[in-house]
């Protein structure tokens, strides 16, 4: 299953970390901690119930230290070192020097910051020569199972050479990395005692409510056992992390330091893995995110099985259904997900299921957004034969799939046969493109690849519907309205019956280069 997962629109996402990658994401062994000053009890709160009304958890709530006391001994303190990548050269330019990080006026965090960095340039000295000095991160983890194995986040010991865990009694263990997974930035360890160790419990993250008391511990700042405490203030967060983003939202503070910390519900059951924080700075700004424990969960699981993810696939490729997309194909509400190509040997194509379906329901659930359909699939039991409901052409369909196994280099969508071309330029006004069959001519001058199929664009208008979805010359349309077409009279044609049905756009199926898209195209005057 893959679906292209677009950047962050330079929103500072920061994964609780200590380096930034160019999608404006921090990187990694900083944190979540979730710091919240308890409300003022209201008059309802504070006037007695009558004998037979129950108080709510959340007013019933007066303390959270006997919870506290209980949850400490089962999270745990990571640190991470790591070899000196390259030689250090000591600058003659003062303004050169390494940047000293920025904090508020006053912050007992400058002081010391400025004299570590200076210490550290002086110590250096001059000429080439390796610092010598290794890069430490921190970060925070959970115990699941007494034998000593403990869950964190993949950024927090992803370039570890050495991982060492103190536990809440400050003894200091080794560990080592049993495996891992890029994808839900999840990795599991195994300590190096012989101690029987305090393991957490699962909860349902599905079953926790936009609102409900949510507690972190953790380690924030390398100053370890932190507890704190904040709500769940939205779910299903899309942060651009990774293909399955489906985060868990709080409005709790969160610090560097705390990846990888468990985040509780009120019965001391997980329910999440602090994670990312929404920051312009790198810093807490009240917006932190959670991995939700019914994702984690069974991707931990597979790990300590087999050493690896193992996720379901469908064999497709998909694309968001926009609101023009959904009025061209008569879907009536803008949902599901698109297929923009299917793989020739992959589960979907063995089924039935074509470019230009839109997946409405998988397994019986109801996909609502394309992003929707990745987890579903990844979710689900490699060989389960499963429903797939779909879109096409107007009408319902629904086709039984049995779900693969993802590979681990996901396999691009299969070639079909050409059709010979024919037929010659034309230009459409109604697209604002001109359009040529495909020849040997086009093919050098467009670069074309072997086996392309259908009809060329060789110019294209400004300021036209076309122009504004980025057509461009060399594009290739393969499909008009789900159909495929050969020559521009073709076009012409089926461009000419969707306007006499009064549709107001028109869908394609263009190939740029080695990618497959759909584009819906307003006809002009619709």
């Amino acid at each position: 299953m893959s679906g292209r997962i677009g950047q962050n629109a330079g929103r500072p996402v920061a994964m609780c970390a200590g380096r930034k990658s160019a999608a404006g994401i921090w990187l990694g062994a900083a944190a979540l901690a979730l710091t919240l000053t308890l409300p003022l009890a209201s008059e309802a709160q504070t006037s007695r119930p009558a004998p037979a009304a129950k108080p709510s958890r959340a007013s019933a709530l007066e303390s959270f230290a006997d919870l506290a006391e209980k949850l400490l001994p089962m999270v745990v303190n990571i640190s991470t070192t790591s070899a000196p990548q390259q030689t250090a050269r000591r600058s003659q330019n003062p303004r050169e020097a390494i940047p000293t990080p920025q904090f508020p006026p006053g912050s007992p965090f400058e002081e010391f910051f400025r004299d570590f960095f200076e210490r550290q340039e002086r110590e250096r000295g001059s000429g080439d020569r390796p610092s010598g000095r290794r890069s430490t991160s921190v970060g925070s983890g959970f115990i699941i199972d007494s034998s000593g194995i403990v869950v964190t986040n993949n950024h927090v010991i992803a370039e570890a050479d050495e991982i060492r865990v103190t536990l809440h009694d400050d003894t200091t263990v080794e560990a080592t990395i049993i495996a891992r997974d890029t994808k839900t930035d999840l990795a599991v360890l195994r300590l190096k005692t012989e101690r029987k160790l305090p393991a957490i419990k699962w909860g349902d993250s599905d079953k926790t409510r936009v609102g409900d008391w949510v507690i972190a511990i953790g380690n924030p700042f390398n100053l370890g056992g932190t507890v704190t405490v904040g709500i769940l203030s939205a779910r299903g967060r899309n942060i651009n992390a990774g293909p399955y983003d489906d985060f868990l939202q709080t409005d709790a503070s969160i610090n560097r330091g705390n990846s990888g910390g468990p985040m509780f519900n009120n019965d001391g059951e997980v329910i999440g893995i602090n994670t990312a924080i929404f920051s312009p700075s790198g810093g807490s700004v009240g917006l932190g995110f959670a991995i939700p424990a019914g994702l984690a969960r069974p991707v931990i699981e597979q790990l300590l099985e087999y050493g690896k993810p193992r996720r379901g696939w469908l064999g497709v490729r998909i694309q968001t259904v926009t609101d023009e997309i959904a009025e061209s194909l008569s879907l009536g509400e803008t949902r599901g997900a698109l297929i923009a190509g299917v793989a020739g040997d992959g589960p979907a194509k063995k089924a039935g299921i074509e470019a230009g379906d839109i997946v409405l329901t998988f397994d019986g659930k109801d996909v609502k957004d394309m992003r929707r359909l990745p987890r579903l699939v990844a979710e689900t039991k490699i060989g389960k034969p499963v429903k797939v409901g779909v879109w096409r052409k107007g009408k319902s369909m629904t086709f039984e799939v049995k779900v693969g196994e993802l590979p681990e280099d996901e396999q691009k969508v299969a070639s079909v046969d050409p059709k010979p071309p024919v037929g010659k330029s034309e230009t459409l006004a109604t697209l604002g493109l001109t359009l040529s069959a495909i020849n040997p001519e086009t093919k050098q001058r467009f670069n074309l690849p072997d086996g392309a199929r259908g009809v060329v664009v060789t110019e294209v208008n400004k300021d036209t519907p076309a122009a504004e979805k980025g057509l461009k010359p060399g594009d290739i349309i393969v499909e008009v309205g789900q159909e495929e077409v050969g020559a521009p009279a073709e076009v012409a044609d089926k461009v000419k019956k969707i306007q006499d049905a009064k549709r107001k756009s028109v869908l394609l199926l263009v190939q740029s280069g080695d990618d497959l898209r759909f584009i819906a195209l307003r006809l002009e005057g619709g």
